[in-house]
Order: structure tokens, then C-alpha cells, then sequence
């Protein structure tokens, strides 16, 4: 979106480059990386730039109101509900798809929200190979207002809060046969945390303990990466510790806000940034364009359960006591804005914010990219295409 920046880049963009650029990726942590990774960032210009965190601030606003846990009481399951939340959440992530609107101009448009941490250290990385194997204008960042010390920084004080590493864990189901384990590794060596299988976790009466070697540690804080459907849909009974007992230990980033800042909270914001949205059990009848229409399940992840292609008959199929766990969103047009080799493609862009303890509201470190030519923004649903999947922004100053 800064027409010059991306010439410069497509000129200098070879297959030869790209090739040496996923090398240096794969191997870097000897971890292969297991999706898509674009063949380029996107350059976004001060005008975006300034609407995107408009938009943020909008939505924000709401997210800071002193009611704001009564307004999402409903949003955690009994189940589900994690005892010693925290006043706020400790991640935010805005995921919004570039638009036009009725007069021709971009604009960004909310998608999905999440109060759960994203891929901080791997987007660190990630942008400054972009650096290393490409020529960027130093005026462009992919932290906003953060070098990338500053940034690396706060994210070692937010995730370890003064506790020593080894008392720290990132907590996930078999962290490393996960999609995302090269951002648990990059966050390894950044911080010290280790990735800690939900299995390997020990539970002595309200005290947590995980073992290094042949010595058994206290934990004492948890960088939380469960997803609880992930979990449900695991069923493991053989686990010691479940997310919802009440232990001795501190959260960086709290279970509870996953549900409270999710899909969840889209249809009380009042945002031109946010598409028309309202829970199926808000309808007294239903739109009769559906086709319009997406249908998402509250509690799901990375796009799971979502009905794309809408049709009456998958209503009639919910019962009406499950309703409230539905959401109809009007559905999205993606602009392509990106000139490639290949013609334009579209693309969605997730701002990361960090709400450090003590702060009146979060603030933008860092971001993460998708870049699409299917009906969907995800990258299992641009297998076989070229210039899509994950990648970066770099934003002018």
C-alpha cells in the first residue's frame, strides 16, 4: 500500500531470494516451519496506519469501561471459569480484513478479537529476516513506536513479571507438535521460558511443579497457549492439573479473558470498524439474504466450526437452547491491495497489543500479517497459491 516500497520490493523479489529466505527460517532453530510463509510483508502506508489505530481505540474504549466484566459474564461457561482473574487482560489481539468502502477509500475491518496472546516472538523474528534477505526502507517498522530491543524488552518483563525463568512456563498441549512451536522455541531463547506439556504439569495439593532433568521445579507463573476447545475436544483425564483449580500460581494472560475479549464481545461494540453482528438468539427472524452471512460458534478457534456458505437449513439445525452460542456476522468483502508477480491479493492484518499491569490501556507492539487469494483468510485455505500466507507488516513512521 505504499506503491514505491512495493515496486522497489517486486523488483528486487526473486524465487532464488525467496528460497534462501525459507532456508534461513527452517533452520535457524532447526525447526521446519509447518505453514505457508508469503513471499513478502505488506508495506502500510501513515493513512492506514492512523485508521487502524482508530479503529483499535474504538474498540479499546469499550474493553476499558469499569462494567465491562458484568457486560461478559455470560461469555465463560461455569465450566470453563478459571479461579484469580486478573483486572484485565494481559494480550490483545485485533484481527482486521482491508476494505473499501462506499466511497472507493480502504478502510480496516474488525474480523475477530481475542484477549489471548498471539505469535510475538515468531513475528519478531520473522520481520527481521524480511531485513536480513531484503532491502526495506529503515523508515518502515513492524514493532510501531518500538525498536526491536525496546520491544523484546517489554515482552521478557510482561511475561516474566521479576520471576525467575525456570519458575516460569508456556503452557500447551505437546507444545512442540504444535503449528505454532517455532514461536514457542524463539520465545525460549528470548525470556528462558520453556514449553511445557499440560501432561508433564504436577500438582501437589495447590502448588505446581514441572520436572528439568532429574530436579522437580515450582511454577510459578504460567504463559498460558491452551485453547480450551483444543482441550475439551482432547477429553484426557489423565491430566494432574486442570486449568479451573484453584492453585497457587500467577497467569500471563489470564484463561478467562480468551472468552471474555472474543467473538463474544463484537455485538456490543459500536464501531464503523466492526461489521453488522448479533447472536442467533437475538433474532426474532432471520435475514433473508443469508448468503451474506457467516454463522461462527463463540467457543472455537482458527476458524473452526465456522459456516461460510449459509443456508437455512443450517439455523433450523441449532436448537434454540444453543442459540446464544452462535454468532451471525455480516460477511466481509476483502480488497485486494497487493501487487504481486501474480496479480493482487488480499490481506488481513492482526495488531498485537501488550496491557501491562498498572496501564490505563494497551498499546500496539507488534503485528502479524495474512495474505490470501481464497475465500478465506487462513492459511489452509490457500494451499497450492502463491504469494499467500502468514507474514508482516512494516508500517511508516
Amino acid at each position: 500500500m505504499i506503491p514505491f516500497v512495493r515496486n522497489e520490493f517486486n523488483k528486487q523479489f526473486s524465487l532464488e531470494t525467496y528460497e534462501r529466505f525459507l532456508n534461513d527460517l527452517n533452520q535457524t532453530y532447526h525447526h521446519k516451519i509447518p505453514f505457508r510463509v508469503a513471499e513478502s510483508p505488506l508495506f502500510v502506508d501513515s493513512v492506514f496506519k492512523k485508521k487502524l489505530i482508530k479503529a483499535s481505540d474504538e474498540i479499546i474504549d469499550f474493553l476499558t469501561l469499569k462494567d465491562f466484566k458484568t457486560l461478559t459474564s455470560r461469555a465463560i461457561p461455569p465450566h470453563l471459569n478459571v479461579p484469580n482473574e486478573t483486572n484485565h487482560t494481559l494480550f490483545l489481539a485485533l484481527d482486521f480484513a482491508v476494505v473499501k468502502d462506499s466511497l472507493g477509500a480502504l478502510q480496516p475491518k474488525l474480523i475477530e478479537m481475542q484477549g489471548f496472546p498471539s505469535l510475538f516472538g515468531w513475528q519478531d523474528f520473522l520481520g527481521a529476516k524480511f531485513r536480513e534477505h531484503y532491502t526495506i526502507p529503515e523508515s518502515l517498522n513492524h514493532h510501531f513506536d518500538l525498536n526491536r530491543e525496546q520491544f523484546q524488552t517489554k515482552l521478557k518483563h510482561a511475561l516474566l513479571a521479576g520471576h525467575q525463568s525456570e519458575n516460569v512456563i508456556l503452557l500447551e498441549i505437546d507444545p512442540l507438535k504444535q503449528t505454532t512451536a517455532i514461536d514457542f522455541l524463539i520465545t525460549q531463547e528470548l525470556t528462558g521460558i520453556a514449553p511445557v506439556h499440560l501432561g508433564d504439569v504436577i500438582r501437589e495439593g495447590r502448588k505446581l511443579f514441572y520436572r528439568k532433568g532429574d530436579r522437580k521445579i515450582r511454577i510459578e507463573r504460567i504463559y498460558n497457549r491452551v485453547i480450551f476447545d483444543e482441550l475439551l475436544r482432547l477429553n484426557d483425564s489423565k491430566f494432574q492439573f486442570n486449568l479451573t483449580e484453584d492453585v497457587e500460581v500467577e497467569w500471563a494472560g489470564h484463561p478467562n479473558w480468551f472468552l471474555r475479549i472474543s467473538k463474544y464481545t463484537m455485538p456490543f461494540i459500536k464501531s464503523e470498524s466492526i461489521p453488522e453482528c448479533k447472536f442467533l438468539s437475538d433474532y426474532s427472524s432471520f435475514p433473508p439474504d443469508l448468503e451474506n452471512y457467516v454463522l461462527k460458534p463463540l467457543f472455537s478457534f482458527s476458524g473452526s466450526g465456522v459456516i461460510f456458505h449459509l443456508t437455512q437449513k443450517d439455523l433450523d439445525n441449532i436448537p434454540a437452547d444453543q442459540q446464544h452460542n452462535y454468532l451471525l456476522q455480516r460477511k466481509v468483502q476483502y480488497e485486494p491491495v497487493i501487487l504481486t508477480p501474480d496479480g493482487m491479493v488480499k490481506a488481513e492484518i492482526r495488531i498485537l497489543f501488550l496491557w501491562e499491569p498498572g496501564s490505563p490501556r494497551p498499546i500496539p507492539i507488534t503485528n502479524l500479517a495474512r495474505l490470501s487469494r481464497g475465500e478465506m483468510i487462513g492459511v489452509k485455505y490457500n494451499k497450492d497459491k502463491t504469494w499467500v500466507g502468514g507474514s508482516v507488516c512494516f508500517f511508516e513512521n
